[in-house]
């Protein structure tokens, strides 16, 4: 996947959770009346859950969670998984895998294992907030299990920066075009994957999305299910994928929502996902026209985009006061970008780009800050940056020189003119990382998995609906589901087809047809 120095390309497919419930302002309310709660089982597994397909995995695939109430909230229940660190040695070192379950509050169905993509995205803190990211009838029959992947959140967490680093990072300019800045720049991405190595220890080599998803059949077995049910969003459908590649038959119920395409280059998923902010961000500025009759950005579609690429060139001369920071090209791209992943938060970008048509950076820096997950002290509530970059880089090492990222202008601005050049500069993003995988690159089909949903929206910004198409034609038991609409992902986005579609599948196993529209 194409990796950026500002993380724009596939970062951009990361904070579901921030998407999801990152400004999520009201607990979602339901009337459908609860049932009495059925409590997990507790009785052993029998033999055919617990067996490793590894005898050196035995006494991992033996393990039995020990649930205790979290501190933050004792309905929620914590704990930990371990692992190897390296699966071709899995009688070596181990770590510890962050878990928390969210139990069913009715007549229970089984454990639903969450992933709210990234990668970099704690697990935990989606599952804990599974109020705002999932219905009534899913938290009724499940028990939503999150976990940190090994490198985020709290699980052996890979580490890069400082705070001020990581600061200066996100506010480097994304589409040098002077030499200071192109010095700038390539100093930034050479200097991030070094840290990375030294500060992280031997855990940031073993970081791949395939060890995740064998980690994922640890878990599986710890919680005591024949197979596997799952939630995964944005990047989450490649770790799904990968699962499914790897452990077809401990395929259940899979839902993969917003699905990134696992088979074409990294070249041309920068492409397709700039295409993508920029399908998005015309759906915004019609939106702007057609709410009001004098739309602040302009008086047609291409004359509102003039307006903010306008913005963020006045913003690259000279940066705009946001408190006692200033607001960078790089900070206003994030701020940008991050309401278009929901439609429902467009009313936050409209303020904030008429502030800083005013001169005031803050709206956008409050926006770019909730992108990164940095807190108003300075410091970051997790990780998700660092583990971005490294599970990337370490996924698919491969990045474009400095040198060539010119001649690659033409097709990335036809692609977006907007914000093209950006997504141009991304393809550099892992020339600083040296750090090799012991995972050999998979060919994902999931032969003999059971049915796998696989949903795409048709103006999502960070996973264009044809990935989707492309994932379910892949995968030989994939089920493809449109929503017709905005944002990123499809379920509980508004849509009571996409939303129905879904719960029957998880509850009652009832398949859709192929090519369900919503």
């Amino acid at each position: 996947m194409r990796k950026a120095l500002a993380l724009v390309a596939v970062f951009a497919l990361a904070l579901t959770a921030f998407v999801a419930v990152g400004l999520a302002l009201l607990e979602q309310s339901s009337d459908t009346p609860r049932a009495e709660p059925t409590p997990s089982p507790t009785t052993p597994p029998p033999p055919s859950v617990t067996r490793a397909p590894d005898a050196g995995l035995t006494e991992a695939y033996a393990q039995r969670i020990d649930w205790q109430p979290c501190e933050a909230d004792e309905d929620q229940d914590c704990g930990f998984l371990t692992v190897p660190v390296d699966y071709s040695e899995p009688e070596g070192e181990t770590i510890d895998l962050a878990l928390l379950r969210v139990p069913a509050s009715g007549a229970r169905v089984g454990s639903l294992v969450v992933n709210p993509g990234g990668p970099g995205a704690p697990g935990t803190s989606y599952a804990s907030l599974s109020r705002q990211v999932f219905r009534e009838p899913l938290l009724q029959g499940y028990d939503i299990v999150g976990f940190d992947p090994r490198g985020t959140g709290r699980s052996a967490p890979v580490d890069c920066l400082s705070d001020a680093e990581l600061d200066d990072y996100l506010a480097t300019d994304p589409s040098p075009d002077t030499p200071a800045e192109v010095e700038d720049y390539e100093s930034g991405v050479l200097s991030f994957g070094e840290k990375c190595v030294v500060n992280s220890g031997p855990v940031v080599g073993h970081v791949t999305t395939i060890e995740a998803a064998r980690d994922m059949d640890v878990l599986r077995s710890a919680l005591g299910e024949e197979q596997l049910a799952y939630f995964g969003a944005s990047y989450g459908t490649k770790l799904g994928a990968t699962y499914a590649e790897l452990f077809p038959d401990k395929v259940g119920r899979f839902v993969l929502d917003g699905a990134v395409d696992v088979s074409i280059s990294s070249e041309q998923l920068g492409l397709e996902q700039a295409a993508g902010f920029e399908t998005a961000l015309r759906a915004y500025v019609q939106n702007c026209l057609d709410s009001t009759d004098n739309c602040f950005l302009g008086d047609s579609v291409d004359e509102g985009l003039a307006t903010i690429r306008g913005l963020l060139d006045d913003i690259d001369e000279q940066p705009l006061p946001a408190g006692d920071r200033e607001l960078t090209v790089g900070n206003a791209f994030y701020g940008i970008i991050t309401p278009l992943y929901n439609r429902d938060y467009w009313f936050l970008l409209s303020t904030a780009l008429a502030s800083a048509l005013d001169g005031k950076g803050s709206a956008l820096m409050n926006l770019a800050d909730a992108y990164a997950s940095r807190n108003p002290d300075g410091s970051y509530a997790d990780n998700s940056v660092e583990a971005n970059y490294a599970i990337n880089c370490l996924d698919d090492p491969g990045s474009a020189s400095f040198d060539e990222v010119p001649s690659t202008y033409a097709d990335y601005e036809e692609a977006s003119p907007t914000f093209g050049r950006v997504f141009a500069w991304s393809a550099t993003g892992c020339r600083g990382i040296d750090v090799t995988s012991s995972e050999a690159p998979l060919t994902i089909e999931g032969a003999g998995a059971a049915p796998i949903l696989v949903l795409g929206t048709t103006r999502d910004p960070a996973t264009p609906f044809e990935w989707a198409e492309a994932l379910a034609a892949q995968l030989d038991s994939g089920v493809l589901v449109e929503r017709d609409g905005d944002g990123h992902t499809a379920y509980n986005a508004g849509n009571a087809c996409i939303d129905e579609v879904v719960e029957d599948y998880l509850l009652a196993g009832d398949v859709p047809a192929d090519g369900t529209s919503c």
